[in-house]
């Protein structure tokens, strides 16, 4: 896994062994990156269920302006703050080692946007994340949620409750829905 573009194009970032985490593959974030550009200038970035910290990194490089990962694994931390260190944008980020409610709930006052969330695909952990982050308003007006996933449609009934589905993408069976704000 790498940096695809930006100041720290390049770079090759550390990731987790194991079955814990699933890395996005080079090929749907570059995809994802793709879709997303005109987002990410002077953007703030919140990566939750971080893993790697490979999104938050990646939008770094390519000009945001502040990222917060946050993950629940000690394991994941340090490889974020090893990743961090390596593009030398260690300035840039914010690292949280909490579960996610716990994180949301702490980031009163900031608005985020891009918010990347790719919780383990095993856990139902999306729609809670997607309540939270819009009851206390953490997504910028303009701001979008990239949600990764590999659930099928009909299951995306319940997330409109919360937010408006504004694209899905499918990469073999990962799917990236755009969510924003519900007016």
């Amino acid at each position: 896994m790498r940096i695809i573009s930006g100041n720290a194009r390049g770079t090759k970032l550390e990731t987790l062994e194991g079955l814990d985490t699933r890395p996005t593959l080079d090929r749907v974030k570059e995809a994802l990156f793709s879709i997303i550009q005109n987002y990410i200038y002077e953007a703030n970035i919140l990566d939750l269920f971080s893993g790697s910290g490979a999104l938050a990194l990646e939008s770094l490089s390519r000009g945001a302006s502040f990222a917060v990962c946050c993950d629940s694994s000690r394991k994941a931390i340090e490889i974020i703050k090893q990743n961090a260190e390596k593009t030398h944008l260690e300035d840039k980020v914010k690292i949280v080692n909490k579960d996610y409610k716990q994180c949301l709930n702490e980031l009163e006052n900031i608005k985020f946007d891009i918010i990347f969330l790719d919780p383990p695909y095993k856990e139902d952990y999306s729609v809670s994340a997607i309540k939270i982050i819009m009851e206390k308003n953490l997504l910028a007006e303009d701001g979008i949620i990239v949600f990764e996933t590999d659930r099928e449609e009909n299951e995306f009934k319940e997330i409109e409750n919360y937010a408006i589905i504004k694209d899905l993408r499918r990469y073999g069976r990962v799917k990236l829905l755009f969510l924003n704000r519900k007016e």
